[in-house]
């Protein structure tokens, strides 16, 4: 086991371990890992424990001050480890309580072990991301209690982190992180009953230990005896001192009686020393305590640091009060009811101090007290030692004076008792005297409690004026500075006019555009600048008609008479198609219903679409009436349900000032056949006619379930979301949401954003409509575009490609893109592609300022990067240095009002400083000088509000399974959101807010509070069907699927609140899907998991690794599967087939070579010309043969032939002829398969992303930089390997 956690030790990730979103990662720390770690800590202070909780609470803090959720857990067990360093003891126990008593930190201490079944409880209920444990102690027994408890929460599926290599800084906590993993939990269920034999043979060789340790110091005492006299102690105490008193004067009194009576008692069977000698040392601890109370820590701190340590001969007697004081602070619940102040729990006892008085009285005083203690310490002293007295029955203690009655030291004798403290005279220390108007400004009144050094200081006169020089030229050529954009290469020479150079150029541009292409379906548009004119709120009601123009009139008839031209023909294709598409939804409803909503997709006449509706909802009906009548009666298949449900919601929705009475009487028919009877009640209450069903075939045709639950059920996918249905003048291709609207007014008034929706929300488009604005402006404007990774800067350079155009004077381009590897016309663009830290170069270099007037928006997506582990600081530059307008997109804030405010805060610094130079540029205008260099910004106008946008609403309800691998087959379970809450975590922070269920799961949470519940009082009006937001609805609504979830959410919360804790766990456990089988490695049985997913029809899919290496392998890896399955499926004679076609097509070419030669040499013989011709004839046919002989089937491969043309195809393949793994990815994309992670070239990543978007390619393997903002649509998301980067931050962004 030791050697196994070593292995893994080497192998341990070092990350960060709280990142955005850490309030969902509940973690564990092993409190005597804790305390063991700052026992060892180097700069601790060990004769002072008050250092010892200092730097405990301080690491704690921290933790609380990132945003960590956690508790801390003392096992009973591990308390035995301490046998041979008793002092620790006291010091453990005191750290409970003080944790316990003193902060609102989270601690455990009633698990016995790692082993009990208390503790694998805690764990199953808790869900702790990871445990924080110790690999390293003062006894070799501790580190294997360590090593078990690693084991066992390996074996729960807890990860391990380990306290030493442990680095913070201001955002995060970085450590070694050791997962668990499959093999682990194996081994430990083949030996799990070794491992619990193990752990409780440590465990009483431990008690042995504690046993011979008690045994040498208390003789046959045992150890009941010992607890209850502390008990009797502790008793007496509370009638002594009846009013309470503080922690530090009981531990005090009651340790140094009871060790005293049983030393006394030692003393009757050995030789140590005398009783008064000991009894001395407990009049100077007393003392001490005394001086605890008065002194502040101020003058403790001036102490002296005393080398000289205790003699032998009391170190027994020192070692039988540290067991005193844990037997006191173990039993400290006997003091309840009794006003025990534990404040300073945490300041018991100071050695340093202590052992200061006693050098005093051994060495500094000749006889008696000649300390000026003040009224205050010696009565406190008096009444201290006087409690003792009385608490000590079996023998007289003595006086409190003289405190020495023996002449024998305490202290070993030390040619240097005192540690010399003086030190060398140091250089004056501070900072060089500067005059600067920004520093002054910025630091404010903090610079008169900085240090400063005089103007004579001899640091500041050896100072020797260099000699100054212009920041924009060398000082020495006098040449012009270069900086790294200089120094980045060039993708094409921005001045050549050379004609294979301009080839190029143009070739560049037409791929860009091509690539744009597959990235979204929008067409170009074509910028023409014009005058600003001042925009309206389209978020306002609209004002009074205004007069229609002439010219409008003309443009509006003309409008209606092409779109009622465009009806006709609409009308007449789908008189012509009709007959077809009817008759195959009676062959096949599935395929005809699929060319019916082809047709659907391409019409634009609302009465022509509401009729094909109506024409599916009769064939839905006719089709779900033939299926009860044969196979239904068995087993209903829903989908044909669904599909009629389906087109009922979008007739009601999107057509109902169509509907006539004949219409509302079918749909209330197929209401009735689903079995809906209130539902088509509400819709048209006439009765049925006795050619419709009969009442004793209701059930026949029936789906079984109420309407409210099918839906959503069933239908989740298909809930109508709330749309606007007014267009914006702004918009052509959609009709935007009031939140998308909200982004344009932003872009229009000159406002800044920061904008948090979810992924393929739409917000991107305010981007774009910010662009077409700085573009349709003017030609000098510029927009910037800060990206975080290469690929997204790629795939948004040729999106800004496809989407628009412009006439540009010569010089200057209309997109630019600048990274760390290539710069393309950066600037002498109007839109810049970028990353973070190549436009913090171009801010801060001084000859850039120039185009930096220029720029008029800055638009940063995914800027959650802010808060990131690499470049956070460059984020935080960039927001701070800007001084233009600016969107902040995001799908993954955790704190966007915070970070809101933060930037407000930012503006308003800006605004105060652009009044500022707003009124020296007056001021100078007005005496006839020079406008200043900021006038550009002045006559720009410029809104310095910032908008928060928030919108949590996603377009498509995900679903959460878990994979897992049993007898070698793959199987997915549903995991329920709700399966990831605890009580504890509902209790105290309520559900995540972007913690969402799809309709199915509001249903199954419903279900199972009903179950285990059986009193429960609001079961009936949660029920689906009684809901009020559902009841008699034909059309459930998304949003009223929200108000359900909501009220769900908060009854279940009410559970725990109210005291039905029981309940709520159970229904959080039931959700839980069952326990992961995996019966061999994941890795090898990746290829099966894409089959099931494609056997599912769960393809295209993204499968997400962490590591490069796998990424590769795992493509590889599903090829290989594909490549055997091929090979075992052809037929035996195949290859031999192939080699024989292959010889007749040597032979052929050979043969047409020789009759070409001939056919030259002769004058055109026409028998000549006509075997020519058939022997190309005779090739053709045996190269047809040959590559049907070569083509892969269709079920072995996952590409799909017809998403592509052959043209197309190899144009994405030919940019990779010549790149490092453009040969490797070809063939994988002859198969459907790709990989995708940052070590590609651009073009390599560029024929992935293509061809997957277009749909050739099904199968993607990638890092977690996929995730980033790329634009790759697909059905499934897989975490195919689990990493320590695999955080709630990064799953949010992949999803």
């Amino acid at each position: 086991m030791s050697q196994l956690i070593l292995d893994q030790m080497a192998e341990a990730d070092y990350d960060s371990l709280l990142n955005d979103f850490v309030e969902s990662e509940f973690f564990l720390i092993d409190g005597d890992s804790l305390l063991m770690t700052y026992i060892c800590e180097k700069s601790l202070r060990p004769e002072q424990g008050l250092h010892f909780f200092y730097l405990v609470e301080c690491y704690l803090m921290d933790l609380i001050n990132k945003g960590g959720q956690f508790a801390v857990v003392f096992f009973k067990d591990a308390e035995h480890a301490y046998n041979s360093v008793p002092e620790l003891l006291p010091l453990r126990m005191a750290l409970i309580l003080h944790l316990q008593h003193n902060t609102n930190i989270d601690v455990r201490t009633d698990f016995s072990g790692c082993f009990s079944q208390e503790w694998k409880s805690f764990l199953e209920d808790s869900y702790p991301y990871f445990l924080i444990v110790a690999d390293e102690s003062l006894s070799h027994l501790q580190v294997h209690l360590f090593n078990f408890l690693i084991m066992q929460s390996w074996a729960m599926n807890v990860n391990a982190v380990l306290f030493s290599g442990q680095a913070s800084d201001v955002l995060r906590l970085y450590a070694y992180f050791m997962p668990s993993k499959y093999k682990h939990q194996l081994i430990f269920q083949k030996s799990e009953k070794h491992f619990e034999n193990a752990y409780k043979t440590l465990i009483k060789q431990l008690k042995e230990c504690r046993v011979l340790a008690l045994g040498r110091l208390f003789g046959n005492l045992k150890w009941k005896d010992m607890m209850e006299e502390a008990c009797e102690t502790i008793s007496l105490l509370k009638q002594l001192w009846p009013e309470g008193s503080d922690i530090r004067q009981v531990l005090c009194v009651t340790s140094c009686s009871l060790s005293l009576s049983l030393y006394h008692r030692k003393l009757l069977h050995t030789n140590c020393p005398t009783l008064e000698g000991v009894t001395d040392w407990c009049r100077l601890h007393c003392l001490s305590v005394a001086f605890l109370l008065h002194l502040p820590l101020s003058q403790r701190a001036c102490t002296r640091f005393i080398t000289s340590r205790w003699i032998k001969d009391i170190q027994t007697f020192l070692t039988m009060k540290k067991w005193c004081e844990y037997l006191i602070l173990s039993n400290i619940d006997v003091f309840e009811f009794w006003n025990l102040d534990l404040t300073h729990l945490s300041d018991l006892s100071d050695e340093l101090l202590l052992k200061n008085i006693a050098f005093y009285y051994e060495n500094e005083s000749v006889q008696g007290l000649h300390l000026n203690l003040g009224n205050g310490i010696m009565k406190d002293y008096e009444h201290l030692w006087d409690t003792v007295s009385k608490l000590v029955t079996k023998f007289d203690v003595g006086k409190p004076f003289p405190l020495r009655t023996e002449q024998f030291p305490f202290l070993k004798k030390d040619p240097s008792p005192i540690k010399d403290t003086s030190k060398e005279k140091m250089a004056n220390l501070g900072f060089i005297p500067v005059s600067c108007q920004v520093v002054d400004k910025f630091a404010g009144d903090l610079l008169k409690d900085l240090p400063f050094l005089t103007s004579d200081d001899p640091i500041v006169t050896s100072l020797v004026k260099q000699k100054e020089f212009d920041e924009l030229v060398h000082w020495h050529s006098h040449r012009p500075l270069s900086d790294d954009y200089d120094r980045t290469k060039g993708q094409f020479d921005e001045k050549s006019r050379d004609p294979h150079h301009l080839k190029s150029v143009q070739r560049y541009h037409r791929f860009q555009r091509f690539y744009g292409k597959s990235l979204e379906s929008v067409s170009s548009k074509f910028v023409v600048p014009q005058a600003i004119k001042p925009r309206k709120n389209f978020c306002e009601p609209k004002s009074k008609k205004i007069q229609e123009t002439k010219a409008e009139k003309i443009t509006r008839e003309n409008k209606e008479r092409l779109f009622a031209k465009e009806e006709e023909k609409e009308e007449k294709k789908w008189n012509v198609l009709s007959f077809s598409i009817e008759e195959e939804m009676k062959e096949n409803l599935n395929s005809g219903i699929k060319n019916l909503e082809d047709f659907l997709k391409s019409c634009k006449s609302s009465p022509v679409k509401f009729r094909v509706e109506m024409v599916g909802i009769t064939a839905c009906l006719r089709a779900w009436k033939k299926h009860c009548r044969g196979e239904g009666e068995t087993t209903k298949d829903l989908s044909i349900a669904v599909q009629m449900m389906k087109r009922i919601y979008s007739v009601m929705e999107k057509y109902p000032e169509l509907l006539q009475e004949a219409d509302r009487q079918l749909i209330a028919r197929c209401l009735r056949y689903l079995g809906f009877e209130e539902l088509a009640s509400t819709l048209h209450p006439a009765q049925v006619t006795e050619n419709d069903m009969k009442e004793k075939e209701k059930n026949k045709y029936s789906v079984g379930i109420g309407p409210a639950r099918f839906q959503l059920q069933y239908m989740g996918q298909y809930l109508v979301r709330d749309e606007r249905k007014d267009p914006d003048p702004r918009v052509q291709d959609f009709i935007p949401d009031t939140w998308q609207r909200e982004l344009l007014d932003v872009v229009d008034k000159n406002e800044s954003a920061v904008i948090v929706a979810p992924t393929s929300s739409g917000k991107t488009y305010a981007s774009y409509y910010c662009m077409e604005k700085v573009l349709r402006e003017g030609d000098d404007g510029v927009v910037v575009y800060v990206a975080p990774t290469k690929a997204l800067v790629n795939q948004v350079a040729a999106t800004v490609e496809n989407r628009f155009s412009k006439n540009l004077p010569n010089g200057v381009s209309l997109c630019g893109v600048f990274t760390r590897d290539y710069r393309h016309e950066a600037l002498n663009s109007q839109v810049l592609i970028t990353v973070p830290a190549c436009f913090e170069l171009l801010l801060l270099a001084p000859h850039r300022q120039t185009w930096v007037k220029r720029i008029r928006y800055v638009i940063f997506d995914e800027v959650h990067c802010l808060g990131g582990k690499i470049g956070a600081e460059v984020w935080e530059h960039l927001l701070v240095m800007i001084r233009c307008p600016f969107l902040a997109l995001s799908a993954t804030i955790s704190n966007p009002e915070h970070l809101t405010e933060w930037l407000r805060s930012i503006k308003q610094y800006w605004k105060q400083t652009d009044s500022m130079i707003e009124k020296n540029t007056a001021s100078s205008r007005n005496a006839g000088c020079r406008a200043s260099s900021h006038r550009d910004y002045l006559l720009r106008k410029q809104s310095y509000k910032v908008r928060l946008v928030l919108y949590a609403e996603r377009y498509n309800d995900l679903e959460k399974h878990i994979c897992s691998v049993n007898n070698r087959d793959i199987s997915f379970d549903h995991f329920h959101p709700c399966a990831a809450l605890t009580v504890d975590h509902i209790e105290k922070f309520g559900f995540p807010s972007d913690l969402t269920l799809s309709p199915r799961e509001m249903i199954q949470l419903y279900d199972t509070m009903f179950e285990f519940w059986e009193g429960w009082p609001r079961a009936q009006e949660l029920c689906p069907e009684e809901f009020v937001h559902f009841k008699n609805k034909i059309v459930i609504r998304k949003v009223d699927a929200r108000k359900y979830e909501e009220s769900l959410k908060a009854e279940l919360t009410g559970w725990v609140k109210s005291g039905h804790v029981q309940e709520a766990r159970m229904v959080l456990r039931n959700l839980r899907p069952p326990s992961v089988v995996s019966s061999e490695n994941m890795a090898r049985m990746f290829p099966r998991l894409v089959e099931k997913l494609s056997q599912m029809e769960k393809l295209p899919a993204l499968f997400f690794l962490f590591n490069l290496g796998a990424v590769e392998r795992s493509a590889g890896s599903v090829k290989r599967f594909l490549e055997i399955k091929q090979q075992s499926r052809r037929p035996l004679k195949a290859d031999k087939e192939a080699y024989d076609m292959e010889s007749k097509l040597r032979k052929v070419r050979k043969s047409l070579e020789t009759q070409k030669t001939i056919d030259k040499r002769s004058q055109k013989n026409p028998r000549k010309m006509d075997q020519s011709l058939i022997l190309e004839a005779e090739r053709a046919n045996l190269l047809k043969v040959f590559e049907k002989n070569l083509e892969i089937p269709e079920d072995c491969t996952y590409a799909d032939q017809k998403a592509i043309d052959a043209e197309t195809l190899q144009r994405v393949f030919g940019r990779v002829k010549f790149s490092r793994k453009g040969a490797e990815l070809k063939a994988l994309a002859a198969r459907g398969i790709g990989y995708h992670h940052s070590s590609l070239s651009a073009k390599e990543k560029q024929l992935v992303e293509i061809l997957f978007r277009k749909g050739f390619i099904r199968v993607v393997t990638a890092t977690g930089t996929l995730a980033l903002g790329i634009n790759m649509p697909c059905k499934s998301v897989v975490f195919a390997q689990n990493s320590v980067y695999l955080d709630a931050l990064n799953y949010r962004q992949v999803l």
